[in-house]
């Protein structure tokens, strides 16, 4: 039994493609010196924006990016929303393993671009970075991220919830 669930084309075209346009070209992005944090940045590094942590709404671009997003699921409290922008690398490098949280939550992937990266979940699943696709799945069970060569980044939208 599969243990994540994919739903392609999870947003109207519409809605997709002016938050698409936005994440991609308005978000500000912050340097972060590592991608999972028990691999104290020895497996790389990204950048990220945050729209909601530590309980409290943390972008001005929450609304815009996140709501509609979370307007498509059931959820009871959200615990965190960021963008992740992976640069592209001249080979297809493999994040360290790690866990969003240590505790049980829900957690959805969602692609902003197609590119040749993707997602390894604990069962060793390879999930492709497909545009417009939410990928859920249990975030405190460990998955790994990778970048992209064929696109100059690989972004995503990454949120935790219970």
């Amino acid at each position: 039994m599969k243990d994540y669930k994919i739903i392609d084309n999870f947003l109207p075209k519409k809605l997709f493609k002016d938050i698409q346009k936005h994440v991609t070209y308005f978000l500000p992005y912050y340097y972060i010196n590592n991608v999972s944090d028990i691999n104290n940045g020895k497996d790389g590094y990204h950048f990220n924006h945050h729209f909601f942590g530590n309980n409290k709404i943390q972008s001005q671009d929450f609304n815009k990016i996140i709501e509609p997003i979370l307007s498509k699921i059931k959820y009871f409290s959200l615990i965190r929303a960021k963008a992740n922008c992976y640069p592209s690398t001249s080979k297809i490098e493999v994040h360290g393993k790690h866990k969003d949280f240590p505790f049980p939550h829900k957690g959805l992937l969602f692609y902003i671009n197609t590119n040749n990266g993707f997602t390894i979940l604990n069962d060793g699943t390879k999930i492709a970075s497909v545009e417009n696709r939410a990928l859920f799945f249990d975030t405190s069970k460990e998955h790994q991220s990778t970048t992209c060569t064929d696109k100059f980044v690989r972004l995503n939208i990454n949120i935790n919830y219970v």
